[in-house]
């Protein structure tokens, strides 16, 4: 999968570079997937759509499976049909390229970390983050197994080699935040820059430590590396940052929010609906939500344990935007030195829209 978190790529017009597009599904398959969901009827009734039928939306996300669950699952349970859309769910190489897509016009929406928007929107992407859908970063500092004794806290890891995505994607940026709060130089630290696979690089030794996502973590657990700090934990990241983290969420052009305000919260009631599905449904439903080109070859009960586990604490119940949160990831930003932490909040929110 590609990474959530990349936000290098340059913006501007051009290809939407497509790994996958989801569409809509019928109300049959509604209720075959919603069957044994306790609580469904619980989610309650909502406003029909205001424009007389299906109106298609293009919506634009990154391939981190994590970050995909709750537009899947609000696509498979019906709840964007039921606004009267008709849904694309368009699959890009990293969040960049989502915000690249919208910014070009490719796309009527795009579902990034708030990391990427900050990056876009300092590079001069004119968006605006209208609705939240997750509340973590999708990534974990890890040891690699043979060092677990000897690495047990981020103090430990001064001179020592990390493994991150890129230099400037936002887990480079939480974990020079992560070192300078423990009181590490950062430049003591050589990063490696290896993509988003680290796992071979961690277990073979190659790497002393490295910012890995799932299933890659729960890997590494397994052969006995240790987790330093856990950013899909909640309680974690409330010890290391103080509050949730603004993580995935939806962006529009700023120069169509006010036209698309009706259409906006109509999208943010059966994104609200996903949610809230999300919690509440059997973790097997929720993988069986997701494409199968998405996860083919990887293993799909190991999938639903990990949403099992990480569900409470990655995604909200409500779309609106915690702005205490999305501040945290500015200030993680400035104090990593990134172009990120020079976004003012109020110019790249309009939390007014959904309330």
């Amino acid at each position: 999968m590609s990474n959530c978190c990349n936000d290098l790529s340059p913006l501007g017009k051009g290809e939407v570079d497509v790994l996958h597009v989801s569409r809509g599904v019928s109300r049959r398959e509604l209720l075959r997937g919603a069957a044994g969901v306790a609580g469904l009827a619980a989610l309650g009734s909502i406003a029909g759509p205001v424009w007389g039928q299906q109106k298609r939306i293009r919506l634009a996300f990154c391939s981190q499976l994590l970050c995909v669950v709750p537009y899947e699952a609000t696509r498979a349970a019906g709840f964007f049909a039921e606004e009267g859309f008709d849904v694309e769910l368009v699959y890009t190489r990293g969040g960049s390229a989502a915000l690249q897509a919208l910014n070009g016009g490719a796309v009527d929406y795009a579902a990034t970390s708030f990391d990427a928007a900050l990056n876009a929107y300092a590079s001069g992407a004119e968006i605006v983050r209208v609705a939240s859908t997750g509340r973590l970063p999708l990534f974990a500092l890890a040891t690699s197994p043979e060092l677990s004794g000897e690495i047990d806290a981020v103090e430990k890891l001064a001179g020592r080699t990390v493994g991150v995505s890129a230099l400037g994607n936002a887990d480079h940026a939480f974990l020079v935040y992560l070192l300078d709060r423990a009181g590490v130089d950062p430049d003591s630290v050589q990063f490696a820059t290896v993509g988003t696979n680290l796992y071979d690089a961690i277990r073979l030794g190659q790497l002393d430590a490295g910012m890995v996502q799932e299933p890659a973590l729960s890997l590494l657990q397994e052969r006995g590396a240790r987790v330093l700090v856990n950013g899909m934990d909640i309680e974690d990241v409330r010890t290391y940052l103080g509050g949730p983290y603004e993580f995935m969420g939806v962006a529009v052009r700023r120069e169509e929010l006010e036209e698309r305000r009706a259409e906006i919260q109509a999208l943010a009631r059966a994104l609200a609906k996903g949610l809230r599905y999300v919690q509440e449904s059997a973790p097997e439903t929720l993988v069986e939500a997701l494409p199968r080109e998405i996860i083919t070859g990887g293993d799909r009960e190991r999938l639903a344990g990990t949403l099992e586990r990480y569900r409470a604490s990655l995604y909200p119940r409500e779309v609106s935007m915690d702005l205490e949160a999305m501040q945290r990831v500015i200030d993680v930003h400035a104090a990593a030195g990134g172009r990120g932490g020079d976004v003012e909040l109020e110019r790249i929110v309009a939390p007014e829209v959904v309330g």
